[in-house]
């Protein structure tokens, strides 16, 4: 696991190569494990090697990719594959709503003599979405808040950017060689993502609240699968399970403020 700390970078390269940096250990070797699969399994319907390779780069969400390849070897039609793509991906909405405005420079308008500054393009924006996964996410978020905001775009795109590439060529790799791995192997790779993604999110807990938000998560799991369509079940069991560990956090702050004051 990389270290926690964010020193204050002197340039957008500097940030970029120090993205790069984190990005070449432990992060892709998880993706590169867990997207073998994707590769076997385009093969599997008789697809190309290049469409397992911009699979991951284009859709960038294992389980998405797992959908697609599954979809059309089961003679699901087009659309409807793109609907249960677009399902399987909406958790991905509130990763957005909450690294995105991190890396966002607002547009500040001229005044006393100073000139405009524009604000952050939105074809950027959309690219910077793109690259918004799991692993990525994770990243930025314990990272980005303690990095000057000129900084912060050339670090994400630069560590997103590795790990994709790294994933795209286990992806390759995985079409020749998954056919040569014991079952019981191919898919435990597929667990080493959300693996990374527990131990990346248990690294990054600093407060109560963190840890609380955790537990309540993975203690509600079952029961969210169970009740939830699949699809919406992460990011349900995930905005509820964090809005209540906040609620009670902000309940028990209020408790002891009214207890001091007394």
């Amino acid at each position: 696991m990389p270290d926690d700390s964010s020193p204050s970078l002197k340039s957008p390269r500097q940030a970029a190569l120090a993205g790069m940096k984190a990005a070449a250990g432990l992060p892709s070797f998880m993706l590169m494990a867990s997207l073998i699969g994707v590769g076997g399994l385009c093969r599997d319907v008789g697809y190309p090697m290049g469409a397992a390779v911009a699979s991951t780069i284009l859709v960038w969400a294992g389980p998405a990719q797992m959908v697609l390849f599954g979809s059309i070897a089961a003679g699901v039609a087009l659309p409807l594959i793109a609907v249960a793509i677009c399902v399987s991906s909406i958790r991905f909405v509130p990763m957005c709503m909450s690294i995105l405005p991190m890396m966002r420079e607002p547009a500040i308008p001229a005044r006393d003599g100073q000139p405009a500054q524009k604000g952050t393009p939105t074809w950027l924006l959309l690219i910077l979405a793109h690259f918004v996964a799991v692993t990525a996410w994770v990243e930025g978020m314990r990272r980005l808040p303690a990095m000057p905001k000129p900084e912060r775009i050339p670090y994400f795109l630069a560590f997103a950017s590795t790990v994709m590439l790294a994933a795209a060529f286990s992806t390759g790799a995985g079409y020749y060689l998954i056919a040569k791995l014991p079952p019981a192997l191919a898919a435990g790779l597929l667990f080493t993502s959300p693996i990374y993604f527990t131990v990346a999110l248990a690294a990054g807990a600093r407060q109560s609240v963190d840890w609380l938000a955790l537990v309540l998560g993975f203690g509600a799991a079952p029961l969210v699968a169970l009740v939830v369509p699949a699809g919406f079940d992460l990011m349900v069991g995930g905005i509820g399970m964090g809005t209540l560990a906040y609620a009670i956090h902000r309940l028990q702050r209020a408790r002891r403020s009214s207890g001091a004051g007394t």
